[in-house]
């Protein structure tokens, strides 16, 4: 009986390793030092608050702007900057201006959610956690992380207000969505850690967001404060384990949101940010975090509607946050929590408590010995060919196949059939340009706003066609964007799936597929996540069978369960960057130039070259 009950024990131990009793400290608390014990000798009490604010700052505003970013470090000793849109040069030219103002080096954030294009432009932008989502390769994801890390660190970030772990169970939701990794708790977790140890294995921070779960709202915290009416039991068993698991794995910091959660904290309008109960009874306490908690930026309406600054900054504080990030008014908001401290609301022993940590987390990302950001190393490496390579990975293995009748893709006896290519709504050909590799392709656009008459005119032009291959192509301007399929595309693709074999490939997010009425009567069903250059290039290459599909969809629809998607395998021979296989582009110019020099000569009419290694071709230019 003994024996049984340890074999149980293991067993258990082996299945639910995240339950055990053990905790990663938060990777910064790791160290102690003498120079956190040096650097608060010298500060003052006004100081030490000083350290508690992050200030948003940007690269492509005014003189003015500068100015008053250099006078906040200069006068209130303010402990870090969040920067928010512009390019990477500029940044960086302004971190190493910003950083030589201060004797204590500043902290310096990003929301890179799918890299540092989330806020700069001129740099490689990786796929949105939805489409991450649909990855069954951690690997892929750590490697990710790996890799923004590496781009920060160029840029003299230090934390990265990543990854989202928000479980996205609304299909409405209006701001979390696409950021998301999906609706099950376990796989945002799991991809999660993946995210979050690419980038601390790295020296870069992860801050998992938004505590304690922002994926079940209907409504925009920066434009109103969301109501979440679950239970405790709800929110425990959904929202909060991807927060637990990454705290269990040494998470750095976590971001409060700006929700109520009358579960949590009935108080009447009390944000999660601002609330004792949730931050340090919950987050603190409960879940024992001894990372840093940031504030969701304060100035979003779901915080500021109700709090005049100063008290908003004095209330975050009382709750157990950290570090105040966005704040509206800092010399307000340094005299209110010093008025605080004289009323006894709050210690100078609870923000020194506070200033510490922070300065921990300076010394673990090495300013301590703080140099200033190399500039031409940002020109020349930014972005590399791993750069490329790892998002090449990431697309191609987020593609998912959700019906495949009778096993038409990818496509085979290429000799049998009259291929027509449809492409509907905001594209810029790679997707067709990439499908004329394969085969010969008669090609059709049409735009959203297909009327009844142009319906009827495009179905008689394809009526001559055995294989109809449509693409669906939304704005990918950003994470935020309608995903809708409008109702008389629909209508028309029933309509066309009566006459023609027809293929549907989506570059959108997977709940985009709730816009259809049917999706039985299409032949094959392909999900791109996003209407990127690379996401169609691959899914053109799938289709053929140049590239296998592996990807899971990680959400639920009215059409699919959540982890459908069915796995195909090469069958041709695909097309890369020829950086994928470090192919020296000099070798390839030589070979075109000799080739136009013998056009030029007469010595040959035309040529094409084609140049494959591995299967993989490289080169294919006419």
């Amino acid at each position: 009986m003994k024996v049984l009950s340890f074999n149980i024990l293991f067993f258990l131990l082996f299945l639910f390793p995240y339950y055990s009793y053990s905790q990663d400290k938060p990777v910064f608390l790791a160290d102690s030092s003498t120079w956190v014990d040096s650097v608060m000798s010298t500060l003052s009490e006004a100081e030490r608050i000083g350290q508690l604010f992050m200030v948003a700052a940007y690269s492509n505003k005014s003189e003015s702007h500068k100015n008053h970013i250099i006078k906040l470090i200069e006068d209130y000793k303010i402990g870090g900057l969040m920067f928010l849109q512009g390019g990477p040069l500029r940044q960086a030219n302004l971190t190493n201006l910003y950083q030589s103002k201060t004797k204590i080096p500043l902290m310096i954030a990003i929301d890179a959610e799918w890299g540092v294009s989330m806020r700069l432009d001129s740099v490689i932008r990786f796929p949105w956690q939805m489409t991450i989502g649909a990855i069954q390769d951690t690997t892929l994801i750590y490697k990710m992380g790996v890799e923004i890390a590496r781009q920060c660190k160029l840029l003299g970030i230090h934390i990265n207000f990543s990854p989202v772990v928000d479980v996205n169970s609304n299909p409405n939701n209006p701001i979390i969505n696409n950021r998301s990794f999906g609706e099950d708790p376990l796989r945002v977790a799991t991809l999660g850690i993946a995210y979050m140890k690419g980038m601390q294995n790295n020296q870069i921070l992860a801050c998992a967001k938004h505590f304690p779960g922002h994926g079940d709202t209907d409504s925009d915290s920066h434009k109103t404060l969301p109501i979440i009416n679950h239970s405790f039991e709800r929110i425990d068993s959904i929202e909060l384990i991807p927060f637990k698991r990454l705290i269990n794995n040494g998470l750095g910091s976590v971001m409060a949101a700006h929700l109520h959660i009358p579960a949590l904290d009935s108080s009447k309008n009390m944000p999660a940010s601002l609330s004792p109960n949730i931050i340090n009874g919950l987050l603190k306490k409960d879940l024992n975090f001894k990372g840093l908690v940031f504030t969701d930026a304060l100035n979003m309406k779901g915080v500021s509607d109700f709090y005049d600054p100063g008290e908003l900054d004095v209330k975050a504080l009382l709750a157990g946050n950290d570090v105040l990030l966005f704040p509206e008014n800092v010399p307000k908001a340094i005299s209110a929590i010093q008025n605080a401290i004289l009323n006894k609301q709050i210690t100078q022993d609870e923000i020194d408590e506070r200033c510490r940590k922070i300065l921990l987390a300076k010394y673990w990302f090495g300013l301590d010995r703080h140099h200033a950001i190399e500039l031409e190393e940002i020109k020349d490496n930014l972005v590399n060919s791993n750069s490329v390579f790892i998002n090449d990975e990431l697309v191609e293995s987020s593609l998912t196949l959700l019906q495949n009748y009778e096993s038409i893709l990818p496509l085979k006896n290429l000799d049998t059939l009259k291929i027509a290519s449809l492409s509907i709504g905001d594209q810029s050909n790679s997707f067709q340009d990439m499908l004329s590799n394969y085969a010969s392709i008669d090609f059709f656009q049409a735009t959203e706003l297909l009327d009844r008459n142009n319906q009827a005119i495009l179905l008689t032009k394809l009526s001559k066609y055995n294989l109809v291959v449509v693409s669906i192509h939304l704005s990918n301007k950003s994470a935020w964007e309608d995903f809708q399929i409008k109702q008389e595309i629909d209508i028309f693709l029933q309509t066309l799936a009566l006459q023609n074999r027809v293929v549907v490939s989506i570059f959108a997010s997977p709940y985009s597929l709730n816009s259809f009425l049917f999706t039985n009567n299409f032949d094959a069903l392909c999900l791109g996540y996003q209407n990127s250059v690379d996401a169609q290039e691959k899914m053109a290459q799938a289709i053929f069978g140049g590239i296998g599909f592996s990807g899971k969809i990680p959400v639920s629809t009215n059409h699919f369960d959540i982890k459908t998607g069915i796995n195909t395998s090469p069958i041709r021979m695909s097309y890369v960057d020829l950086l994928e296989l470090n192919i020296n582009p000099i070798m390839i110019d030589k070979i075109d130039s000799i080739i136009e020099y013998a056009i030029e000569n007469e010595a040959i009419p035309g040529c094409q070259v084609l140049i494959a290694k591995s299967g993989k071709i490289f080169h294919n230019q006419s």
